[in-house]
């Protein structure tokens, strides 16, 4: 069997019923939408928005703007810069407490990731739930040390 060989089984496609074609075609004159009303005219069905006395469909809906439309399981990081980490001496250990005790994080239950914004002079050791590439090197490039939380 060829891919030029194939085809769907026997039955399984059926040609789009062609209305609107005169008299012989059979869904001629009214195109087997009936006769007068609303429902026989073309773009039946009104809109959203007027619905005869009730309540509009957009208005129904619960207001899901902003806020609402964040994904469920979106974790949100407390984003700590290099240039930062510039307080602590040479040596030190920077671990998500010792940042919270700083006061260098904006809610100390999130997750911390390190960005490399700036320039570290020191060798630290620095423990975050995760780094960006710049601020890895720049890290190691200071003879620091940088440990992921998993």
């Amino acid at each position: 069997m060829k891919l030029h060989e194939l085809k769907p089984n026997e039955g399984k496609k059926k040609d789009k019923k062609r209305v609107s074609r005169g008299i012989a075609a059979g869904q001629g004159k009214t195109a087997g939408r009936g006769t007068k009303g609303q429902k026989s005219r073309s773009g039946e069905g009104g809109h959203l928005y007027r619905q005869g006395g009730n309540l509009p469909f957009y208005r129904r809906l619960p207001f899901m703007r902003g806020e609402g439309f964040r994904p469920i399981n979106r974790v949100t990081y407390n984003e700590v810069n290099l240039e930062k980490l510039s307080v602590f001496k040479a040596g030190t250990d920077v671990t998500p407490a010792l940042l919270a005790e700083k006061k260098m994080l904006h809610k100390n239950s999130n997750p911390v990731v390190i960005l490399g914004n700036g320039d570290l002079n020191k060798a630290l050791t620095v423990t975050a739930h995760r780094f960006s590439k710049t601020a890895k090197q720049k890290i190691e490039a200071a003879g620091g040390k940088i440990i992921v939380i998993e």
